[in-house]
């Protein structure tokens, strides 16, 4: 099991935690690791089949992967990987709970798999080391081609981690939804695991989100018109295509293309970012994580809204219903290539080009005809 170590510094005012110190050890070796597979990606094939390889054969590990990655044709075509094919545990999405037998976690592919590998666990998650083999990669600092020593120096223990904060999101349904949703599933024969009957008789729709709650305007061709509360206490009116509430993590992915600044992940901080708004002076916030967020639609909202996390799961929000959102007590432990800071400065100037410019000349290597005597 993971021992996370977060020394400080202590100052004449008190102890302050060194984020930088974040570091993550082994009680005991992990035995148990799930290998979260980018799927309908053929080029990342062969690369699933040498970690899992090495992971059964070398380290002697229980392997846990996704039914559906097993059943892939090109798998099982290959006979030379059927006897590690063999060894495997399945599971499924939604049918499966594996969230207490993990110990580790390795993603192969990009940012989406990060997320997705974290709606698994609606609890604690274990560590999770991520493989840049995607688009873009924010999220996924390691290079596949020295897997071997990587693994084997996070399984030393002593590595740097990064305690990315998630948002807890509840949607609570009103009484029309409330019938349509039983009818539904009653026809399936089974109420979904993260839906639950609370006492005032609505459906709670409950969930832990890594980067971002959306809420926008849908099909509609009007702007959307919803309001937003802040521990109790309405704070302002939101017209315009929508607004978005992100983790530090969210802020470098649709709150960074909406205006937003970008947030270190060990910032704790909730931020709210406006999706076009019909006002020139509504400006992102950043509020403090811990903070009950709730957004409601406004009671003369022409249309209803729409709502999605971490770009799933979308849904119709009406009259009646509401999202809260506060700051999750689970975070995800994010293994480190190098270190917290490093890392995120990199993946700033790798995939966005943050403050990529051509350098100024210094003066002695310009020719500044004002400079120059007639």
């Amino acid at each position: 099991m993971p021992v996370l170590h977060p020394p400080g510094q202590t100052t004449c005012r008190g102890h302050i935690q060194d984020p930088a110190s974040q570091r993550l050890t082994w009680s005991k070796p992990p035995l148990n690791v799930l290998v979260i597979r980018k799927i309908r990606d053929e080029t990342l094939l062969e690369p699933f089949k040498e970690l899992c390889r090495f992971l059964v054969e070398e380290k002697h590990l229980m392997v846990y992967v996704e039914k559906k990655v097993v059943d892939d044709g090109s798998l099982m075509r290959d006979d030379s990987f059927s006897a590690i094919c063999n060894q495997l545990c399945t599971f499924r999405e939604g049918f499966d709970d594996i969230s207490d037998r993990i110990d580790m976690i390795i993603c192969l592919g990009g940012d989406g798999t990060l997320l997705y590998a974290s709606s698994l666990f609606q609890g604690s998650v274990p560590p999770v080391m991520a493989f840049h083999l995607g688009s873009l990669g924010f999220l996924t600092p390691f290079k596949f081609e020295s897997f071997r020593t990587d693994v084997d120096k996070v399984f030393e223990g002593n590595a740097a981690i990064i305690l990315r904060s998630r948002l807890k999101v509840k949607v609570l349904k009103g009484m029309f939804q409330r019938h349509e949703q039983l009818l539904s599933a009653q026809e399936n024969g089974i109420l979904p695991h993260n839906h639950i009957n609370n006492e005032a008789g609505k459906i709670t729709l409950q969930l832990q989100v890594l980067n971002e709650v959306v809420v926008d305007r849908g099909p509609s061709s009007y702007l959307s018109n919803v309001d937003l509360y802040l521990d109790g206490r309405l704070i302002t009116s939101v017209q315009g295509d929508g607004v978005i509430v992100s983790t530090p993590t969210g802020s470098t992915a649709y709150a960074a293309a909406a205006g937003a600044s970008m947030i270190h992940p060990n910032v704790p901080a909730i931020m709210v970012t406006p999706i076009c708004p019909h006002s020139l002076s509504f400006r992102p916030i950043v509020v403090p994580a811990g903070v009950e967020l709730m957004i409601t639609l406004s009671p003369d909202a022409r249309n209803t809204a729409w709502v999605s996390f971490d770009g799933r799961k979308r849904q119709e929000i009406q009259h009646g219903d509401s999202i809260k959102i506060t700051t999750s007590c689970f975070p995800v432990p994010s293994i480190c290539c190098h270190d917290l800071v490093y890392d995120w400065f990199d993946s700033l100037a790798q995939c966005l080009h943050w403050n990529v410019r051509k350098k100024q000349t210094s003066l002695t290597d310009a020719s500044d005809s004002s400079d120059t005597e007639n």
